[in-house]
């Protein structure tokens, strides 16, 4: 073997480990995402929100699999059966992609791998927007359709080839195509589902729910914002040449002064509209901060991306308010978050980005948007006439850990 293959195959080996890695990392955001929406419900929905996340996982892991990989990395729907043979046989084949550094090789399980966990992270938005209210078979159902096929569809239309990537919209990590995905989903069942008992009162009065936990609450914001290194950073595809090794930096860089900017610019806001430092406000400016740096984090400037993620921070608070206001009932702020942050990080492309046009990202944004809410609505439909969406009353009332999963979290302190 010469030097230069021996050079090839160390580069194989380490893009192929960074990518599995960061992959793994984004993994871990699902326990971030457990450990948030277990923080921000009542301690008697806390058991059937570990239930919801621990399952939404493994349904998108083997969804993703079965059809959604196939959809959303070949030629749409047009070639879905023919690709069921990478899965069935085994085979370990090896990509060649154009990337910032030259081309790039990897092992497809680690593609696959790294792509699994990105739609499992839509679908964990839209679990919870919809707690406290929602049956869990429902849920679950849902689950098996979004990863499956709503997301693969419109994930293939940009990182697939398809026409979004054809008029020239950017989404560098996913602000729109992950992060936008799964709040317009969850949008589209919390309308059909409706608010959590006695959130709204007839006056007009909106009535606080405090949340179980806001340590664990907590810890669920830092695990994600340490797994969005990866998130941001995986998705440079490569790190062994300088080219690359540098965009990464930057990446992790950005995506880190972003989510400072956002607690910062939230905490502000909270203290200017409310005189108190909201904890609740911060964590979701943290996650706003992320989401709106994903979709460009490596070309913005230290100061830009601090800067993009302090917007960020700003509008998932007047989001979240203006939401309950018009009595869109989302228990941990996710659809502020992801969503209309989701919608600021696509356009703060433009600040940064001199190929983006704001004609490409709007368009982007539409074609989400329309496609993926009314085809999540169309299922939410579809579901509550057959099976029925939302608990019963006095089902709600004694709380989704006894009616739905037969067991609480904290029984010691629920018994007394």
């Amino acid at each position: 073997m010469d030097i230069e293959q021996q050079v090839v195959e160390v580069a194989y080996a380490l893009d192929t480990f960074y990518f599995l890695m960061a992959g793994a990392l984004v993994m871990w955001m699902a326990a971030g995402f457990t450990m948030l929406e277990a923080g921000m419900v009542r301690t008697k929905s806390v058991a059937e929100i570990l239930t919801k996340n621990i399952s939404l996982y493994s349904i998108a892991s083997v969804m993703y699999m079965l059809i959604g990989y196939n959809i959303m990395y070949s030629d749409g729907l047009t070639s879905l059966i023919p690709g069921l043979g990478f899965f069935i046989t085994g085979d370990n084949a090896v990509s060649e992609v154009l990337g910032s550094g030259g081309d790039i090789y990897y092992s497809d399980r680690a593609d696959f791998f790294f792509q699994v966990v990105f739609v499992a992270t839509a679908m964990s938005i839209v679990s919870g927007a919809v707690a406290e209210r929602m049956k869990l078979w429902a849920f679950l159902a849902f689950a098996v359709v979004l990863t499956g096929v709503i997301y693969p569809i419109q994930g293939f239309w940009s990182w697939g080839g398809g026409m979004l990537d054809q008029i020239g919209y950017l989404d560098y990590a996913g602000s729109g195509i992950v992060h936008f995905t799964g709040a317009v989903a969850a949008l589209a069942g919390v309308l059909l589902l409706g608010a959590r008992k006695g959130k709204y009162g007839k006056d007009g009065r909106i009535n606080a729910i405090p949340g179980s936990s806001m340590p664990l609450a907590t810890l669920g914001v830092l695990i994600l914002w340490l797994g969005w290194f990866g998130f941001n950073g995986g998705s440079e595809l490569k790190v062994s040449d300088v080219e690359s090794a540098n965009a990464v930096a930057a990446v992790f860089t950005n995506t880190n002064l972003a989510a400072a900017g956002g607690v910062i610019a939230a905490l502000i806001t909270t203290r200017l509209m409310f005189g108190k430092a909201d904890l609740t406000m911060a964590l979701n400016g943290a996650i706003a901060g992320l989401v709106s740096i994903t979709a460009e984090p490596m070309m913005p400037s230290p100061l830009l991306a601090t800067f993009i993620g302090a917007v960020g921070g700003v509008i998932v608070v007047f989001s979240i308010v203006a939401l309950d206001k018009v009595k869109i009932d989302d228990p941990v702020g996710a659809i502020s978050a992801h969503g209309t942050a989701g919608i600021w990080g696509v356009l703060a492309v433009l600040l940064s980005n001199p190929d983006a046009t704001f004609v490409a990202q709007i368009a982007g944004l539409a074609a989400i948007f329309v496609f993926v809410f009314l085809a999540s609505l169309l299922v939410w439909f579809i579901l509550k006439m057959a099976m029925g969406i939302r608990l019963g009353e006095e089902e709600e009332e004694l709380g989704a850990d006894v009616t739905e999963c037969g067991l609480e979290a904290y029984p010691e302190f629920t018994n007394k």
